[in-house]
């Protein structure tokens, strides 16, 4: 290994991810690692991608709208139509984890009233059933 290329094992230990998960990458055409037979050699471009394959799923983006915004980072205008595409995409999620976070947040609430009630509901048999015995 050269200081500017890594291997799958590296790769692997680097960013917490398993081979599996470098392969199929590879088989969705995000990364393009150095094929020397079986041995794949992931370059720092490779790296990047990962980082950015990684951080858009770890916002909910789908693996295609992150093929895409790869993809643009070969315009000539200086990266502002992939900037501009995954601002785009980025605040639809946000408003989507939002929408999620609100819809929890409701779910929460109604389970801790459920949860009251069944606490009161419990005490309440409990204590008739003392008072009967």
């Amino acid at each position: 290994m050269t200081e500017d290329t890594m291997t799958i094992r590296e790769m692997c230990d680097a960013y917490d991810v398993t081979p599996r998960t470098l392969r199929f990458y590879e088989s969705k055409e995000l990364l393009f690692p150095i094929r020397e037979g079986q041995k794949r050699l992931f370059t720092r471009s490779d790296r990047a991608r990962l980082k950015l394959i990684l951080r858009g799923k770890r916002f909910g983006f789908s693996l295609e709208e992150i093929r895409q915004l790869l993809e643009l980072y070969n315009e000539s205008d200086q990266q502002l139509t992939q900037l501009t595409r995954t601002y785009e995409i980025a605040q639809d999620r946000l408003a989507d984890m939002e929408r999620q976070r609100a819809e929890l947040d409701e779910a929460i609430e109604d389970l801790k009233s459920q949860l009251k009630w069944g606490e009161d509901m419990i005490a309440s048999l409990k204590s008739q059933k003392s008072a009967a015995e």
